[in-house]
């Protein structure tokens, strides 16, 4: 035997000894239902690095070096963690089955820090709303929903039934709404278009109240509103669903979507239509009033997601959309509303302690009118928007994140408030850094700073935060002050408009920024299956923008007003147990001073409320969730203008309190087949009259649905 062959044959014996020593584990991880997890993560105490990633089919497979005693640990969002431990005689197969976490304090979040995190260690106070949350109230968009499960908000008609929003004292323009962190072109009278916002494919969605400049910029004076979209987990699934209510009030929808190898796709479309809403009807009142009639409308949206893992630790992001609206505001005119959406972006990590965001998003939001007669359809309103963000993250020792990146955005707008229905463009850029520091597991400390930049005002503007949370045994002590700021808008600014043929509002182009300075400490109390968390804030806000009456002009300008103060308490309590019994109490006070002879007057109703009790049980073949909801809403009491020319003259005005309760039923009566009953407005309430702050109910409604999950029919059980 030669020595060349002898090395080979003790190189050869070492591998087969090597080969021998090490063993393979497999399994599945599955929920209390026995449903695979896909994504759930399964890692090895003992060996740092060393863990694996179940697939589509909740499987999973990774190799130990040796045949010691060894703990493996699966982990999953939403659900408790499993520990087994892997003697040295075990066998190759390991399963684990997780069990739902009775709250969401496991939930990730990214909307208060712009990095994942668990929801009980976010400095900054976060409501989520979650999947479950959205199925229960059966929402069609998210006026519906949030007023359903958020105190302190109210979804309210303006000027020729335009929805407006208040939240905690702040309007449309002040509430910073995002789709996957991305904002939404195009306003009417200071609110986005809710009705793009449907509920369909919709994950969870992150409240963010108070000021949130320091991330987002300009328009987050009064809180954000992030909507975070679902990706499929199943290899392949289609649902269709419909929906039919009062009013021939109509939903139809459908979704597509697949999970294999390196793609992951989300199609949904969805119809609404629902006729007109006669409010006189049922009444011998006269006078019903301020509107007797809800115009009927239709809404078609349909939205694309594409994921594509071009390699570990590099992934593509891709979003197409179309929204329509048409509103039937008399027998002559439509009004028409058409949004056209996309974006590409990547995710990129670089190591284990740098990854890289790059990202492009378009939005153009256009309005018309439809001339019946004529079959003429004129666009007298576009708002396109070009943004390019980069974000990035880098990780100090494991547990400190340090956040950089920068937008740049071209904000496009021709409107017909505009002099000869003309056109502005403004260039916006930006820069921000944030470092989330964590020296121990009970103290977090969050800071952050962001420039601002617009170039029609030559405005540059600096917006801070600080942040803190100390947890103390089953209490999380929170603190935070963040500065937040709006810029003067492009109508704003120019604004030269002949308002409902009355009087004339003109645009400011030397506006400030609105800018304000929020204050909030809260108190989390965690038990078992019980949480509760109270939040008081304090917000002060400078140079709000308004219109105000110049009597030289003769007519309404923009421009900034004195200062305004915003205080109040937010508090929530939840609990959820074994039987299937959970609830939720929430309530928010809210004051808002504004000095006697400004332009601008207070609608905010001081006390809300929302309450929800639940059951929710599953059996083999059968499921039933039955919910009980209701909202309530203080009476307000508020000073009214009597002339546009004068801010000196008021009357008061009180807008009644109301309690509206929602009952819905659910079954899943077979595999993939979900039944939903539900009747609104349980306890019969109709406003005595009719203002634009009070709901437009006309009592009692009642609805049906039905959803189909068609890949869960051929599953094998």
């Amino acid at each position: 035997m030669t020595g060349r062959t002898t090395i080979f044959l003790l190189l050869g014996l070492l591998l087969t000894v090597d080969a021998a020593a090490q063993r393979s584990i497999s399994g599945t991880v599955t929920d209390n239902r026995h449903e695979p997890l896909s994504g759930a993560t399964i890692l090895v105490k003992e060996i740092a690095g060393l863990g694996a990633v179940t697939d589509a089919g909740g499987r999973y497979e990774l190799r130990l070096p040796d045949k010691k005693e060894y703990t493996l640990t699966a982990t999953y969002i939403g659900y408790f963690d499993a520990t087994r431990t892997l003697t040295a005689d075990h066998g190759g197969a390991l399963d684990f089955q997780l069990k739902e976490n009775p709250t969401i304090l496991e939930q990730v979040v990214v909307t208060g820090t712009r990095t994942p995190k668990l929801l009980k260690d976010v400095p900054i106070v976060t409501r989520v709303i979650t999947e479950s949350d959205i199925r229960r109230t059966d929402a069609t968009n998210i006026g519906d929903l949030l007023q359903t499960e958020l105190p302190g908000i109210e979804f309210s008609y303006s000027m020729n039934q335009q929805t407006s929003l208040n939240m905690a004292g702040f309007g449309g323009n002040s509430v910073l709404f995002l789709v996957d962190g991305e904002r939404l072109a195009g306003e009417t009278l200071d609110n986005v278009d809710y009705s793009r916002l449907n509920m369909d494919n919709v994950q969870r969605i992150e409240i963010v109240k108070g000021a949130a400049s320091s991330l987002y910029g300009s328009n987050a004076v009064g809180g954000v509103v992030n909507i975070i979209s679902r990706e499929s987990q199943e290899p392949w699934s289609v649902n269709v669903n419909g929906r039919y209510g009062a009013h021939n009030e109509q939903r139809y929808g459908g979704s597509v979507g697949f999970n294999r190898g390196r793609f992951n796709s989300m199609t949904n479309v969805q119809y609404t239509s629902i006729d007109a809403i006669d409010l006189s009807k049922g009444t011998d009142n006269t006078q019903v009033g301020d509107y007797s009639t809800i115009y009927g409308h239709s809404t078609l949206n349909v939205k694309e997601r594409l994921i594509f893992t071009a390699a570990e630790g590099l992934r593509f992001t891709a979003r197409a959309g179309y929204f329509f609206r048409e509103r039937n505001s008399s027998e002559s005119l439509r009004d028409r509303y058409r949004s056209f959406t996309g974006g590409l972006k990547g995710n990129y990590t670089v190591t284990d302690k740098d990854d890289l965001e790059l990202s492009y998003s378009f939005d153009q939001y256009d309005k018309s009118d439809y001339l019946v007669a004529g079959d003429r359809d004129v666009r007298d309103y576009s708002n396109v928007q070009h943004t390019l963000r980069t974000l990035y993250n880098h990780t100090f020792a494991g547990r400190h994140i340090l956040t950089a990146g920068g937008d740049y955005m071209r904000d496009y707008l021709m409107s017909y408030q505009f002099e000869g229905n003309g056109s502005h463009t403004q260039h916006t850029a930006d820069a921000f850094a944030q470092f989330d520091w964590n020296p121990h597991e009970k103290f977090n400390l969050i800071a952050g700073l962001r420039l601002d930049w617009f170039s029609e005002t030559k405005l540059t503007h600096l917006s801070p935060k600080l942040g803190l949370m100390y947890k103390l045994g089953s209490c999380s002590l929170r603190g935070s002050y963040a500065g937040g700021f709006r810029a003067p808008t492009l109508k704003e600014m120019y604004m030269n408009f002949y308002m409902g043929n009355i009087f004339m509002i003109y645009g400011n182009p030397d506006l400030r920024p609105e800018s304000s300075r929020n204050f909030s400490l809260s108190a989390e109390y965690m038990k078992g299956r019980h949480n509760l968390t109270v939040t008081g804030f304090y917000n002060i806000v400078d140079d709000r923008i308004t219109t105000a009456w110049n009597q030289a002009l003769g007519g309404q300008v923009y421009t900034n007003m004195s200062r305004l103060q915003v205080a109040g308490v937010d508090a929530n309590a939840s609990g959820r147990y074994p039987c299937g019994i959970s609830w939720r109490l929430s309530y928010a006070y809210t004051y808002e001073y504004i000095r006697k002879g400004e332009p601008m007057l207070s609608s905010t109703r001081p006390h809300t409320a929302t309450a929800r009790i639940a059951y929710d049980k599953d059996w083999k073949n059968y499921g039933l969730s039955v919910a009980l909801s209701g909202r309530y809403l203080s009476k307000v009491t508020t000073d009214v203008y009597t002339e546009i020319t004068s801010y000196e003259k008021t009357e008061k005005q009180t807008y009644p309190g109301y309690t509206i309760w929602k009952l819905s039923l659910s079954q899943r009566v077979w595999r993939g087949v979900n039944v939903t009953l539900a009747v609104d407005n349980l306890f019969n309430y109709r406003p005595r009259y009719f203002y634009s702050n009070s709901p437009a109910t006309t009592g009692t409604t009642c609805s049906a649905g039905l959803s189909l999950d068609i890949e869960q029919m051929f599953k094998k059980k």
